[in-house]
């Protein structure tokens, strides 16, 4: 894996990411620390990315079981060490996931499996923060 970071220039913090598949993404700091709030923060993607990695492990894990799922959020809330590094301290992931007859036992199976197994944002960040999840199901 790959990404090259650019500087977007010396009148502020913004910076854009190309990945290596070819993707763009940017960022920019907060007002007090040079930036001028235009994109998300860098740690602001790192949470988001590690949403996206447990959703997309929960989704997988739904379907090749054949249920039918038809919606996955993840409402994550995090709390960061006061003194730098700044890193999570604390992580919580609430997944609202919909589908029809979904079973409580499958859906939180699938949520473990992705935070126990594959997903390796979860995992990583799980060596500095208290990761906790929860699980809602909506019937649609």
């Amino acid at each position: 894996m790959e990404c090259t970071i650019n500087w977007m220039g010396a009148d502020g913090m913004a910076f854009v990411a190309q990945t290596g598949s070819g993707h763009m993404l940017t960022m920019d700091g907060a007002p007090q620390g040079g930036g001028h709030n235009l994109a998300p923060r860098p740690m602001e993607t790192v949470l988001a990315g590690t949403g996206g990695c447990t959703a997309y492990d929960v989704v997988l894990i739904l379907k090749r079981g054949r249920h039918d799922v038809r919606g996955c959020q993840v409402q994550m809330k995090a709390e960061r060490a006061e003194e730098d590094p700044k890193v999570f301290t604390a992580i919580h992931m609430h997944f609202v996931v919909s589908g029809r007859g979904l079973k409580q036992e499958a859906v939180e199976r699938a949520v473990a499996l992705s935070h126990e197994k594959y997903c390796s944002a979860s995992i990583m960040l799980g060596k500095t923060a208290a990761m906790s999840t929860s699980v809602e199901i909506v019937e649609v």
